[in-house]
């Protein structure tokens, strides 16, 4: 997957992109991420990307035509990709970060870490220009019901999200055994969060290990783990297991 950012402050992203996962992801060759100056993409020599709003009001809005400009530059190099491999272009998803997005879920990860290329705006200042979200994005998204100072770090979140879920990035069982993951019972769909876990010292404090996990009967101790999984997320996630 090739995934490109487009940000006012690019170098937000240095630490958490260069580490870790995401890291490992792009030395293997897993994914491509690019992380690109909007100002880049600016009409004039003070590289301005921004305006007053029309109409007036308080602070600045980022221009359209500078957003037009930098996707364009995008979409034409996909084009020249598209002359050596075969590329679908439903593969490809512009996606706004906003607060007026659509939260952002799990499930929403997995759709978009089976694309090809990934094109993520991080919002500053007011706001954008309306066109951009009638005109040149696929969707929004927000990563909660707070106010951020930018999008870069709804971005970020977006990126690892979907970056981990890439065959090869981690373990198989990792991902199976995560939370929010699906689980099926009575023939009824569910998203639980995830199990207790334990390890070393088995006795800390009088605080012990549950006895089932010290068994070593591994039938029993996957009853548990969704048994305690439902307890949960009964508990603190209510609203994700529907009556």
């Amino acid at each position: 997957m090739k995934i490109d950012i487009l940000t006012l402050f690019p170098e937000m992203f240095k630490g958490p992109f260069a580490t870790s996962m995401l890291k490992k992801a792009q030395d293997n060759k897993l994914v491509e991420i690019k992380i690109h100056d909007l100002r880049n993409w600016a009409k004039d020599k003070h590289k301005t990307v921004d305006d007053r709003p029309y109409g007036g009001g308080k602070g600045m809005i980022i221009r359209v035509d500078v957003v037009d400009a930098a996707i364009s530059n995008f979409q034409a190099r996909s084009a020249k990709l598209r002359l050596f491999q075969i590329s679908n272009e439903k593969k490809k998803k512009i996606i706004l970060l906003t607060p007026q997005g659509k939260v952002f879920s799990q499930k929403k990860a997995k759709q978009l870490s089976k694309l090809e290329h990934l094109i993520l705006i991080a919002g500053h200042y007011e706001g954008f220009d309306e066109r951009i979200r009638e005109h040149l994005v696929d969707e929004e998204i927000s990563i909660g019901d707070y106010v951020l100072t930018g999008g870069e770090i709804p971005a970020m979140v977006v990126v690892d999200a979907v970056v981990r879920l890439f065959p090869g990035v981690l373990e198989k069982e990792a991902i199976e055994h995560e939370s929010f993951q699906k689980l099926t019972i009575n023939h009824k769909p569910l998203t639980i969060l995830d199990y207790p876990s334990y390890t070393r010292p088995e006795n800390f404090k009088g605080w012990k290990v549950p006895k089932v996990l010290m068994s070593g009967n591994h039938a029993e101790i996957d009853k548990w783990r969704t048994k305690k999984a439902l307890e949960v997320t009964k508990k603190k996630r209510p609203e994700l297991i529907k009556d």
